[in-house]
């Protein structure tokens, strides 16, 4: 790890100006993912601002009877806060499936939404990486992939994003609220993350010196018919090989309103908002699930060790999507595909 300085924010303001104006500094917080980083030499920041101590750590109602979670509200506080738990259970759900407690507890909801993307070889200095030296290349697309992308990747990058969180929030379509030195402005989350392209070292929309303020999740009724879908190496602390998060409601046996995003398959939370409209109007089958799943699957590469993720993905969406239909969803105390 190198050397550096460190300075405590007493403002959104100052934390603003301070990164703004110094290209060798960055934000920390809960640090969950930058120490690491740090620690494995991928980051070198030169000066860390620390922003734990401004006031962006409430959950709040907003008019339009969603909620507003600040920045610095940890992941478990999401989770187990009862209007999340009772109105954004799909989001509840995806929290406690990522991580450990431990973890959890320190992570952040804005730094989670800023974790980089998972890549054996971003994390070795020792091989290249796009990532890491802009056009060193992609030892991933012809070396180990195993948990690699399969949609939305480029010759320069397969990487996967590795949060359950932004997943669920993307299939609630969260708006993402930050700010920097031009002011205030407001990105829907599906917008916030990147594919890779020939720009695969910027994983975000977020310019220089901005910083996320908080989440709002507007209003909507999902509460009955969700689930949150991860198929992992391991019941245990593991990231995604596939997951997906599933939201519907229904009327009268039929579909009224579908949401879908996958994880562990993109360099960002993946959605097809076509396929999801293959449902509306529909009544739930297998048949139907199948189709949708196809659609969303649709241009997915697989490489030598991760093509069996293109099929693994289709069967769980098909499983995300009858559990939520049946309103039965994954328990993420016992973890085993229901």
């Amino acid at each position: 790890m190198n050397r550096f300085s460190y300075m405590r924010a007493a403002s959104v303001e100052e934390a603003v100006r301070e990164v703004a104006g110094d290209p060798t500094a960055r934000f920390i917080a809960g640090g969950t993912n930058l120490i690491d980083l740090m620690k494995y030499d991928v980051e070198r920041p030169d000066r860390l601002v620390d922003i734990t101590h401004l006031p962006l750590k409430g959950i709040e109602e907003t008019e339009g009877g969603g909620l507003r979670i600040g920045a610095l509200v940890s992941n478990d506080e999401v989770a187990y806060d009862s209007r999340v738990q009772d109105r954004y259970p799909l989001l509840s759900s995806a929290i406690r499936a990522g991580a450990s407690p431990q973890l959890r507890n320190a992570a952040t909801t804005g730094g989670n939404l800023l974790q980089r993307t998972r890549c054996y070889y971003f994390y070795d200095t020792g091989t290249p990486c796009n990532k890491r030296e802009p056009g060193s290349g992609c030892p991933a697309a012809f070396g180990r992939n195993r948990i690699h992308a399969i949609l939305g990747t480029s010759e320069h990058c397969i990487a996967t994003h590795p949060s359950d969180m932004a997943v669920a929030m993307a299939a609630l379509e969260a708006l993402v609220h930050v700010a920097g030195p031009n002011g205030e402005r407001v990105i829907p989350i599906a917008e916030f993350h990147r594919l890779p392209g020939d720009r695969p070292e910027i994983d975000n929309t977020l310019e220089r010196g901005e910083i996320i303020t908080a989440v709002e999740l507007p209003a909507q009724d999902f509460s009955r018919n969700h689930t949150y879908l991860k198929v992992r190496d391991r019941l245990s602390y593991a990231f995604a090989l596939v997951s997906v998060a599933a939201a519907l409601r229904l009327d009268a046996g039929k579909v009224t309103d579908a949401r879908l995003a996958l994880g562990g398959v993109a360099h960002k939370p993946w959605r097809v908002p076509e396929a999801e409209a293959m449902l509306s109007g529909k009544a739930p089958s297998g048949d139907l699930f199948g189709k949708v799943a196809d659609r969303i699957l649709d241009g997915a590469k697989g490489y030598e060790d991760n093509a069996f993720k293109i099929d693994l993905a289709r069967r769980t969406i098909v499983r995300a999507l009858s559990q939520a239909a049946e309103g039965k969803p994954q328990s993420q105390t016992d973890k085993r595909i229901q």
